[in-house]
Parts: C-alpha cells; sequence; structure tokens
C-alpha cells in the first residue's frame, strides 16, 4: 500500500472565493424574537459570518493543523487522508479514531496530544497510544466516492486494511463516536482478531436482535427508546433529508459558504452541552476550521451521502450475534442517544460503561481530558 506525507494547504483562490461569497451573502428573513426556533438564528449567523469575513485566519489553522504528521494512502482505489501521531512511551498502543457528521479529523486535535504523549499532561507514558486519525471517505481531504455503496461498514473495512496492511499493525485498539461509533463497532464485530477492543462515545448501531427469544426488555430499555423516538421527532429532519436525497440539498449547502455554516453550526448547538451558548463549548475559530475543511474540500455533499447509502444498508444484529471484543461506552449528557448499559450489553462485550458528568456529541471537542482518561482506563488492563 502506497503511503505518503501530506501537507494541508487550501490554494489561495479557494480562500479568495470564499471571501466574496461571504461579501455578497443575501440573508433570509426571520421572524422577529424567534431566536433558534426555526433553526439557526439570523443574528448569531450573521455574526459568524462577519467573524469568516474579517477575523478568521484559516492560515493559522493551517499551520496548527500541519504540527500533527498527516499521510494520504490509497486503499481500495481511494485516496484516504489520515493522522499519524507516534506515542511517546515504553509500548505504545495503536489506536484508530473515527469522526462522525459534521465532524472532521480536526475534531480530534485537542484528544490526540494527550493519548499519543499522556506524559507530558499529567498522564502515564505507559498509557501512550500511536494515534491514526483517518478522515472518512468524502470527508475533509479524503477522495470522494464515485460509486454507491460507501457506508460505514465498508469504511471500516478500509480501516482495517489501512491500519494492517498499509501502517503494520497486526493489532489495535478503536474509538469513534456518530458515524465513527458506528465504523468502530463494525471493526470488532468483523476483525474481532485484529482488535484489542473498541471505546464508543454513541451506540446507536448495531441494532440489537429483539426477535423470539430475546429478553425482555427493562423499564429502563424502554425508556430509551422513548428518548430516541422523541429526539427523531425534534431533531432528525437533518438526517432524513441527508438520508434520503442528499444531493438536492448539496446545490445550496455547496454554494453558499453561510449556508453551509449556518447548517452545521446549528448542530454543534443542539448537540453540544452549551445551554443554548455554542461558544459556550466551541470557539468561533474552532467552528470556522471545521466548515472551512467542509468548503475547501467541497466535501458536504459526499460527506451527507454516508447518510444515504447506511440507511439502504442497515445494520441489524441477528440472533447470537454480538460484538465480542472488550468494549467500552462512554455516556455524556448531552449525546444525543444515551443507552442504559442493558441495552449496550445485548450486542457489545461490555467491560465499561462511564456516564461522564458533562459533554455532549463531539465529546473530542468539549471535554477531550474526560475522553482521553477513560480512553485510556479501558485499554489499560488489556495492553501486552
Amino acid at each position: 500500500m502506497d503511503v505518503r506525507p501530506f501537507n494541508v494547504l487550501v490554494p489561495e483562490e479557494t480562500l479568495k472565493d470564499l471571501r466574496e461569497r461571504l461579501a455578497h451573502t443575501r440573508w433570509p428573513d426571520e421572524i422577529p424574537g424567534s431566536s433558534w426556533e426555526y433553526g439557526a438564528n439570523l443574528a448569531y449567523i450573521k455574526e459568524l459570518v462577519d467573524y469568516w469575513l474579517t477575523g478568521f485566519n484559516w492560515r493559522a489553522q493551517e499551520e496548527a493543523i500541519n504540527r500533527f504528521a498527516h499521510f494520504r494512502a490509497n486503499v481500495d482505489g481511494l485516496g484516504i487522508h489520515f493522522i499519524h501521531e507516534r506515542g511517546k512511551g515504553p509500548s505504545p498502543m495503536p489506536l484508530v479514531i473515527t469522526h462522525g457528521w459534521p465532524g472532521s479529523f480536526f475534531e480530534m486535535s485537542k484528544i490526540t496530544p494527550l493519548l499519543a504523549d499522556p506524559g507530558s499532561h499529567g498522564g502515564d507514558p505507559a498509557d501512550a497510544f500511536d494515534v491514526v486519525v483517518p478522515s472518512m471517505p468524502g470527508y475533509g481531504f479524503s477522495d470522494h466516492p464515485v460509486r454507491p455503496g460507501m457506508h460505514v461498514l465498508r469504511v471500516a473495512n478500509l480501516w482495517a486494511r489501512l491500519m494492517t496492511e498499509g501502517l503494520g499493525y497486526d493489532r489495535f485498539g478503536a474509538q469513534g463516536g456518530d458515524w465513527g461509533a458506528s465504523v468502530t463497532a463494525y471493526l470488532g464485530f468483523a476483525y474481532p482478531d485484529n482488535l484489542i477492543g473498541v471505546h464508543l462515545t454513541s451506540m446507536t448501531r448495531p441494532a440489537p436482535y429483539l426477535g423470539p427469544g430475546a429478553k425482555e426488555l427493562s423499564e429502563a430499555e424502554k425508556g430509551h427508546l422513548q428518548q430516541r423516538e422523541n429526539w427523531l421527532q425534534a431533531e432528525a429532519g437533518y438526517s432524513h433529508i441527508q438520508g434520503t436525497k442528499p444531493q438536492t440539498l448539496s446545490y445550496g449547502l455547496n454554494d453558499s459558504p453561510a449556508g453551509l455554516a449556518a447548517w452545521i453550526v446549528e448542530k454543534y448547538r443542539a448537540w453540544s452541552d452549551c445551554d443554548g451558548d455554542v461558544e459556550k463549548r466551541f470557539t468561533k475559530d474552532e467552528l470556522l476550521t471545521t466548515i472551512t475543511i467542509y468548503w475547501a474540500t467541497q466535501s458536504i455533499n459526499s460527506s451527507t451521502r454516508l447518510y444515504h447509502e447506511t440507511l439502504n444498508y442497515p445494520w441489524n444484529m441477528k440472533q447470537g450475534e454480538r460484538i465480542r471484543v472488550p468494549s467500552a461506552m462512554a455516556v455524556f449528557p448531552r449525546e444525543i442517544s444515551r443507552p442504559p448499559r442493558e441495552w449496550g450489553e445485548r450486542s457489545y462485550n461490555v467491560q465499561r460503561w462511564t456516564d461522564m458528568p458533562r459533554g455532549g456529541h463531539f465529546a473530542a471537542l468539549e471535554e477531550p481530558e474526560l475522553l482521553a482518561e477513560d480512553v485510556r482506563a479501558f485499554f489499560r488492563p488489556l495492553r501486552g
């Protein structure tokens, strides 16, 4: 497998075009006093776009991003971008971390140093990891798939090849949230001889077997299913659009940076532990770095297609099936889905279950120290 160093560098003409589009944004109207009730708030998006145009320094963010070791590899005909930070310790454990939507590899920028070099961040060097953070196909600086069928199970297959054939790791751990949790779970299911363990921050897939002979649902599990149903009714419109007609959506989001910012930032506000103030958890620079990655790589369409592909290729457990490698779940209180432990135990070999005191869907950016310590603690007895 051809693995080569890579440097993030957005062409200046792309940034010039971005500035021109921002300066000529055609703003929609808004119900006075509606705040975020109808979606992204007009006053805040105007404020964010003004900062994007007049204060945000992409080149400074690019320089910080490039302090990590970046590579690209050809995996099954797709160019896959990834960070590969070697651990600083006596015996670093390989760990692949997978992001979700609307995240990117940048989401792991705070947690990567904590895991790769714990000794420099108040931890034990014996807990060090070789951290691998790929950009999923169609995201960031990875290639866009040009054929249908790039669902989360295929992404997991690509990661298995990248880790074993590309990077030479016979055994490794995996961590992920959102779509990354599904990729991580399937790695544990399909490659048990290679996976040391899986650590998740969400557990929406696979759907456990609930047919004849299955254990009756507990009251906590029934409450979880109701919580999921309530969330789907209130918050999942984006998912239905992206799962059914992502191409139609893409024309507006790929053409208007203000539209792209509104689509993404509304999720960072709704899904984080921010009490309605998105900047309690994320700076404008952090939000705009993520959005600029989507804009510069024109990956909003290819990223949202993952919903369509996975909707048409669901992963449900059959009777007797289970993810048998050691598994852990870190439950953040503002995560989209917060299952009880017994729900996880239907599908996973749960060895650790942590109820976190704070944090939401974007745990690696919101609470990197809490997440890093939970990852270290889970994998510690599995080393060697």
